[in-house]
């Protein structure tokens, strides 16, 4: 790769991209968020690890047991917005190891070494979720990422079964936007970056 993108795309991804609050009454296709995942599973991790998991909230009886865990000030947003993504880890995301990273036993890297999976799983997870965020914006869709929730809370109703521990929350769906608010200011280079 040797050449920037285009403007256009540059914008769409960063520099006119916003966190939305208010959303236009419009569904996701379900094959819309298939090809944000399929964008998204390609970006870089530890080892291959992929230790994210999406679990796409879009049924009313869905957004109802979200809505339970969710900050006061989250509410609004998350009921209104077409879908939320609980953005989640697999803690034994090393168990999928042999087939995504086949060259080596990476999975022994990882079993039996809780603190380094946990780092790891956390770790690359996160990262996996701002591909989501960007991946979104690649494929049309705005996005309103955020805390706000209580973890174990959505762990219990949503993720105990597969034993996945929640991250983040990101709201996707197409913004409206007169819920956005004027853009914060964003630290300058010689405040935020080193070169040594």
């Amino acid at each position: 790769m040797t050449e920037t993108i285009a403007d256009t795309a540059l914008d769409q991804l960063f520099r006119d991209a916003r966190t939305h609050n208010k959303w236009q009454d419009r569904a996701v296709p379900e094959d819309k968020l298939t090809e944000m995942y399929d964008l998204l599973k390609l970006a870089p991790t530890s080892a291959n690890s992929s230790p994210a998991r999406f679990v796409f909230v879009r049924s009313a009886e869905a957004k109802a047991k979200l809505k339970a865990a969710l900050a006061p000030g989250n509410i609004e947003k998350t009921m209104t917005a077409p879908v939320t993504v609980i953005v989640a880890y697999d803690p034994v995301f090393y168990d999928k190891l042999p087939t995504l990273f086949p060259h080596a036993d990476a999975r022994a890297w990882f079993a039996g070494n809780v603190a380094f999976s946990d780092t790891t799983a956390l770790r690359n997870g996160t990262l996996q979720g701002a591909y989501l965020i960007l991946a979104a914006r690649a494929v049309g869709l705005d996005a309103g990422p955020m805390s706000g929730f209580d973890n174990s809370k959505v762990d219990e109703l949503f993720l105990s079964t597969q034993g996945w521990k929640s991250n983040f929350l990101v709201n996707l769906g197409y913004g409206e936007p007169s819920g956005l608010f004027p853009r914060s200011p964003r630290l300058a280079f010689d405040e935020a970056c080193r070169i040594i």
